[in-house]
């Protein structure tokens, strides 16, 4: 690569979705109400609590990462229309810690992903396409992770992406945590697929992903778990969380995700208890949930208490954060016995009334958008 690259101007119709996810984001407050009703338990996992993103500068967290070398804190960035930014966020008190400003890249043009590779490397996926083959090609940019936060301008290294069987829609981006191969899972309301990138990705050549699996959902972010054995899939409404099989992924179960504004975003804490789930919006608030797969403590080794140190084994990767000392939750129980993420009965009957009514609005939108094209 020679220098930054010039990018021809986003088309003004590039956000369609904008009033279809307000609406959206309308109908999730209105039916949260109907799912958690007053008096309703707190989130899960205590030692990893709730925060709320503070910063003005983020409306549009899309992404999230759990930190290695800073316990504790989660890099997030903004959907689009900010910068080539990354914000380290406090998980105590939403406070950002630093901004990162990326050099060496073109303008970001719809960022909606973050992953942090075994090489300590930051994966940050400029893949959006809300017109479904709009670019034909998009970008993954890859910069090692801060040694200290403060503001500063680190330079990142960019890689161009093609799919195999051309353009796709895109906001997961997950490296995994063992091999660094990245994957990407394409985002269509009908499923989509899993594709996989090359071994290594090359700087200099385009790197084309290949499809390996089908996604039976409309992926809005993923994440590995710590170990690399679990993926999981978030999307506004629901989740699935797969055996990793060695590249081979195969469903496992259902994810207890939230109801949430607009949810975009998903990361596992660097111990591999619990999944944070973050949204779009000014104030957004990150929730945690118990990992549906619980980490296996190395053997002869006690699990640490919260803020412990790091424990070693392949099953467990017993990754303490530090900055969860002393943290309190509420801790919701889904009432999941064999681990498969699924709520409780009462809870599992709410959650199927508020996504039958999600969609029936849904569909309405896109009818009325129909009529008014055919017009």
């Amino acid at each position: 690569m020679t220098g930054p690259r010039r990018r021809r101007p986003l088309p003004p119709a590039r956000r369609p979705r904008a009033r279809s996810l307000a609406s959206l984001g309308a109908v999730t407050a209105l039916c949260g109400g109907l799912l958690l009703g007053p008096g309703a338990p707190a989130y899960a996992a205590d030692d990893h609590p709730a925060f709320t993103i503070r910063d003005a500068r983020v409306t549009e967290s899309s992404g999230l990462a759990a930190s290695r070398l800073h316990p504790g804190v989660y890099w997030t960035h903004n959907d689009s229309d900010d910068g080539p930014y990354l914000y380290a966020i406090d998980g105590r008190s939403g406070r950002t810690l630093a901004r990162i400003t990326l050099s060496g890249i073109g303008s970001p043009r719809d960022v909606e992903a973050i992953s942090l590779g075994p090489d300590g490397r930051l994966y940050v996926g400029d893949i959006g396409d809300n017109l479904d083959g709009t670019w034909p090609h998009v970008w993954i940019y890859a910069l090692p992770e801060p040694k200290q936060l403060r503001d500063q301008t680190v330079r990142a290294t960019q890689y161009t992406v093609q799919y195999e069987g051309g353009p796709r829609n895109a906001e997961a981006l997950m490296v995994h945590p063992k091999t660094g191969r990245v994957y990407i899972a394409s985002k269509r309301e009908s499923g989509g697929n899993l594709y996989e990138g090359p071994a290594k990705l090359s700087a200099t050549g385009t790197n084309v992903f290949r499809k390996v699996a089908p996604v039976d959902l409309w992926v809005t972010d993923g994440a590995f778990s710590p170990d690399g054995r679990t993926l999981a899939l978030r999307g506004y409404f629901s989740g699935t969380y797969y055996d990793w099989n060695d590249g081979h992924p195969k469903a496992a179960g259902r994810l207890a995700v939230p109801l949430q504004r607009q949810g975009e975003s998903l990361t596992w804490t660097t111990d591999g208890t619990t999944l944070m789930y973050g949204s779009e919006g000014s104030r957004s608030e990150v929730r945690p949930e118990e990992a549906p797969v619980q980490p296996s403590p190395s053997p002869g080794a006690s699990k640490s208490a919260p803020g412990g140190g790091k424990g070693s084994g392949e099953g467990g990767q017993q990754q303490g954060d530090g900055a969860d000392s002393g943290r309190s939750g509420a801790g919701q129980e889904n009432g999941d016995k064999d681990g498969a993420g699924k709520d409780s009965a009462g809870t599992t009957g709410k959650t199927v009334l508020v996504v039958v009514l999600a969609a029936a609005v849904l569909y309405g939108l896109r009818r009325t958008r129909g009529k008014r094209a055919g017009k």
